[in-house]
């Protein structure tokens, strides 16, 4: 009976599978998938990070603090001389417009329409709580705002993973590419007792 391993036919389907083998075994280990983020992308894409002064966004905040846990739906669109924070759910108090132009900042909610010197103030006097609004723009794209001194840590590829400013600490926990930039797709804001959780679902590049 003549040997399997001699026959012709096994040849020919053994030859390549080894080949297939061995250019698996060459591949360099733990090499990124495409859509992965890689090593030298976040100081690449800086620049043009820095630039992108016109964007949108929809997603979800939560809010949690020693009293209470609650999120809310946020839709905001950000211009260079021009920002609107739409806040719909518990903690917006059903509907919330913030809004800012060239220093003066308005907060329309159910119960008027009210102002103030700087929107911290605004929404903690109308809400009782706050979001840091004036460094968010930045921080928001991964980035320390240029106003203030801060501290800021790399995760093992280069991209923002903590960074610390004004009394804030930011952890960025995911991200996802967007018109050929990383953006971050999930942050985590903490200050003394205020946790503030930020999911990102869609990025715009024109609110």
């Amino acid at each position: 009976m003549p040997s399997l391993l001699a026959s012709p036919t096994f040849s020919r389907l053994l030859l390549p599978a080894l080949a297939v083998m061995l250019l698996a075994g060459c591949a360099a280990p733990g090499a990124p998938l495409e859509g992965e983020r890689q090593r030298g992308q976040w100081e690449a894409q800086q620049p043009a990070l820095e630039r992108l002064d016109t964007w949108g966004l929809i997603g979800k905040v939560g809010l949690r603090t020693p009293e209470e846990s609650t999120s809310a739906n946020l839709d905001w669109n950000q211009y260079p001389h021009y920002f609107r924070m739409l806040i719909s759910g518990p903690f917006g108090g059903g509907r919330s417009v913030l809004e800012g132009r060239e220093g003066r900042y308005s907060l329309t909610t159910s119960e008027g329409r009210f102002e103030a010197e700087t929107p911290e103030a605004l929404m903690e006097a109308q809400l009782g709580w706050s979001l840091p609004v004036d460094a968010m723009p930045d921080w928001v794209r991964g980035l320390p705002g240029d106003h203030a001194s801060y501290r800021l840590e790399t995760d093992e590829l280069g991209f923002p993973s903590h960074l610390q400013q004004d009394g804030w600490e930011i952890d960025y926990r995911d991200w996802e590419r967007f018109d050929d930039l990383w953006l971050p797709r999930r942050m985590v804001l903490n200050y003394d007792d205020l946790r503030i959780t930020l999911v990102i679902n869609q990025w715009r590049s024109e609110p």
